[in-house]
């Protein structure tokens, strides 16, 4: 590949990835961190007590840990919380 595809990729890429990143802000807006409802290998993010440090690798249901994004105001209707279990 000469430079100037090299570049042109690359600069397409930037202004992909940061399109991507600059509306991640806007939709986590309306969502609040729910624990101990994600089930088995679907969490969004690392455990709060740090047993795992990626999203998708809860071991168990309903870990007070994990936790997965929901609707502001929600959470607490499906029975987790807003804040970890200790």
């Amino acid at each position: 590949m000469s430079t100037s595809k090299t570049l042109i990729a690359s600069a397409l890429g930037a202004v992909v990835a940061l399109g991507a990143l600059a509306s991640a802000p806007a939709a986590a807006a309306d969502k609040e961190k729910c624990y101990g409802i994600a089930q088995a290998g679907k969490n969004d993010c690392a455990s709060a007590t740090g047993a795992h440090s990626c999203a998708g690798q809860a071991k168990m249901d309903k870990d007070p840990g994990d936790w997965k994004y929901v609707a502001k105001g929600s959470c607490e209707k499906m029975g987790g919380s807003t804040a970890p279990k200790k």
